[in-house]
């Protein structure tokens, strides 16, 4: 079974016969321990360091089909080398660009997302509103208020407004639900002010790529998206696929490693307005990403066991089938 290997020191990567060789450099410049990857096992490369490879390598990875996402060293996403996308199809291009050059076509669609995003978040609160937290309930209350409003929209601005008065909503509640020393306050990014914000960015990047590794995988377009407007050098479908999946992926785990102290205080680096993780807390975060993201469960239509991961696939899949006129979209919505 193919899976994620995530690099966090820079190093060399080169190849060797069918294996990936990856080579560690620490920061004086000295080599490490050189490991082996053997291709046929990898789906795609995660690099938070610095990754000095040749076009040789690369020609080597795309014939392989193995993808290489890159991040910054505030865990921002910076890009990707994908391998030439075998699956694209031009009905589906053209069938996608007039979905999205239709505006009733297009809200339609985006609606979907921010209803399917709404659910998942309030499905969190459920959880703690039942677990001795029933102030929460009028803050769930608000956010099922602004809800019923996603129907009535007519532009993706106003859309937009709604999605981020729920989240906006949603997040405040993270302080009572984090019974940890931490604090959220509001919501910051680029760069994350504190410790609550530092995993919600570092978790939805990991989200965000794992949705466009999903569209890879399918005939989908990701440049071409509904909710996120489309712009150069971003897929941005990935984006508003991502908004179903945040919730029940990246707040959950949040939550968890958190409420159970698994990230602590000594995992995260401080600096002059920013908070990121160190590599610590990166790993335990990453550890924990990939056991909740292969975690199965039986799905209520196809009655047979499928991984979160696999999920995001089937809602790509599902989404396909609304652009070609087959069936109507319904965002994937927790049960549990």
């Amino acid at each position: 079974m193919k899976k994620t290997y995530y690099l966090f020191n820079p190093g060399l990567m080169s190849r060797k016969d069918n294996t990936l060789k990856f080579t560690p450099i620490d920061e004086t410049g000295v080599e490490g321990t050189p490991k082996y990857i053997p291709v046929e096992g990898v789906s795609d490369l995660f690099c938070f360091g610095s990754l000095d490879a040749n076009s040789a390598l690369y020609n080597f990875l795309g014939k392989a089909g193995i993808a290489v996402h890159f991040f910054d060293y505030y865990e921002h996403y910076t890009g990707s080398f994908a391998p030439k996308e075998y699956l694209l199809a031009g009905k589906m291009q053209i069938e996608q660009t007039k979905r999205y050059i239709d505006k009733k076509k297009r809200i339609e669609i985006a609606q979907k997302f921010v209803s399917g995003a709404a659910f998942n978040m309030g499905k969190n609160l459920k959880y703690y509103i039942n677990r001795e937290r029933p102030h929460l309930a009028p803050t769930l209350d608000v956010m099922e208020s602004y809800g019923n409003l996603i129907t009535d929209t007519s532009a993706i601005d106003e859309l937009m407004g709604i999605e981020g008065n729920i989240r906006q909503t949603y997040y405040s509640t993270f302080d009572s639900i984090i019974s940890s020393d931490f604090q959220m306050d509001n919501r910051s990014k680029r760069p994350p002010k504190n410790e609550i914000n530092a995993l919600i960015s570092f978790g939805n990047m990991l989200c965000y790529t794992l949705c466009l590794s999903q569209i890879y995988h399918t005939q989908l377009n990701p440049t071409i998206s509904f909710l996120h407007e489309p712009g150069y050098r971003r897929y941005s479908l990935a984006l508003d696929i991502a908004e179903i999946f945040k919730p029940i992926l990246v707040d959950r785990i949040i939550f968890r490693v958190l409420n159970k102290k698994e990230i602590q205080a000594k995992d995260f680096d401080h600096q002059i307005n920013s908070c990121v993780l160190k590599e610590s807390g990166r790993k335990t975060f990453v550890r924990i990403w990939e056991e909740r993201i292969n975690e199965t469960f039986k799905h209520p239509v196809l009655k047979r066991n499928v991984s979160y991961k696999h999920l995001i696939k089937l809602e790509c899949y599902k989404l396909t089938k609304h652009i070609l006129g087959m069936e109507e979209y319904k965002p994937f919505k927790a049960r549990w």
